[in-house]
């Protein structure tokens, strides 16, 4: 059960394991979005994410006997490390099985805290189904990654130091993957001060919650399919829905594309790197219809890869219209790729690549393709380029930006 005493219990336990991650006032989203909006970074912690919270105080609960079988769970790496990482502390073994897609940082940092690591399935549902059988096969003692309340609990003393040092909080953001973080900060929130909104945020390519919530039972997607690999879960926790679904205020959905633009936004007005499944509760604060409002959005973790996060920032740059490629047609003949960079440079217009292409006709006379991507300050700026190119005879057609 998901207690008041268990969780203050808790809120002393996770102290061995967890860095102080003071709420960070947030002047551009609060800018942007009409209210006072704080960050919860669990992206600093040592582990790069809350879920050590849960996994060290379920261990914890464990008897010695129960740790001396050795401690085994599925994760898509937030939580495996949290385990890995708890089971050290108390010198327990740990097996973890992870998805194969699962980015490489997260299963070397796993590795580096003494676990053995098995990767298998393509997906979370698969990587658990794999974990249940080797427990079963070697005896080892299962910890889930969240539908467990301990675990739960673990999670929920998040909600204490946010009410502890925002009293007057009006709305805490909790991402959901399979909801054991949501279960128990919505279940402490509510304790401490029910007029507190919790509100949960999931991605809309695996939004296994909201259609639990619509049909007011636990529901398995088909498939899953997100960036946010951190919560592409496709059958939400059975024993922690019945706290969710009394204490969630509300279910919001995000687009991908939405967290693209979220990690752009926190690595420049920030300094913040944050994972996928953690931009959630950024990219949801343009779905709030509120203002005025003291609000907190929960980064749960920041594992991301270099190569994961390189792809991310160039998309967002795209996105956002700070690339951009047009095509233009000219003749083959000296001097008219210099007019056409004079033309760009004039407007401030920044040339990244170059492609220029004989063959696009067979009279070269008549026309040669110049493909062109290009820096700009944003969408007005874009425009400006643009329009500079037709003024001086080009007919620029907007083309895929590929870096």
């Amino acid at each position: 059960m998901l207690t008041l005493a268990a969780f203050e219990e808790a809120c002393e336990a996770v102290k061995n394991v967890t860095m102080e991650t003071k709420l960070v006032y947030s002047e551009y989203l609060s800018e942007q979005t009409q209210n006072k909006v704080y960050l919860k970074p669990e992206n600093m912690q040592f582990t790069g994410a809350y879920k050590v919270r849960g996994a060290y105080y379920k261990i914890s609960t464990l008897s010695s006997e129960e740790r001396e079988k050795g401690l085994i769970t599925a994760s898509a790496g937030n939580h495996a490390q949290g385990v890995a990482y708890a089971a050290k502390c108390f010198g327990a073994g740990a097996t973890i099985v992870m998805p194969t897609t699962t980015p490489l940082i997260k299963v070397n940092r796993t590795k580096s805290y003494g676990a053995e690591v098995v990767l298998y399935g393509d997906v979370y549902d698969e990587a658990c189904a794999k974990a249940y059988e080797l427990a079963k096969e070697h005896g080892y003692t299962f910890i889930h990654p969240f539908d467990d309340p301990a675990v739960a609990t673990g999670q929920g003393t998040i909600a204490m130091e946010i009410v502890k040092e925002l009293p007057l909080v009006d709305y805490i953001l909790v991402p959901i993957g399979g909801g054991g973080l949501a279960a128990g900060v919505s279940t402490l929130a509510k304790m401490l001060n029910p007029k507190i909104k919790v509100i949960g945020v999931e991605p809309a390519g695996a939004d296994c919650m909201k259609e639990s919530f619509r049909e007011g039972k636990v529901v398995t997607l088909p498939e899953v399919n997100t960036i946010a690999d951190g919560t592409a879960v496709k059958t939400p926790g059975s024993n922690i829905f019945p706290y969710i679904k009394k204490n969630l205020d509300d279910i919001i959905t995000v687009e991908d594309d939405e967290l693209i633009v979220a990690f752009l936004d926190m690595v420049e007005n920030h300094k913040m790197i944050v994972e996928n499944s953690g931009l959630l509760t950024v990219a949801a604060l343009k779905h709030l219809d509120v203002k005025d409002k003291k609000i907190v959005s929960i980064l749960s973790g920041g594992n991301m890869d270099v190569i994961t996060m390189s792809m991310v920032v160039q998309q967002g740059l795209i996105f956002r219209d700070r690339i951009f490629t047009v095509s233009v047609l000219l003749p083959d003949k000296p001097g008219e790729l210099t007019r056409v960079a004079d033309t760009i440079a004039k407007v401030q217009g920044n040339v990244v690549k170059l492609e220029h292409n004989q063959f696009v006709s067979t009279n070269r006379n008549a026309a040669v393709e110049l493909k062109i991507t290009m820096e700009a300050f944003g969408t007005e700026h874009k425009h400006q380029i643009i329009q500079a190119l037709k003024k001086n005879g080009y007919k620029p057609k907007l083309v895929q930006a590929v870096l």
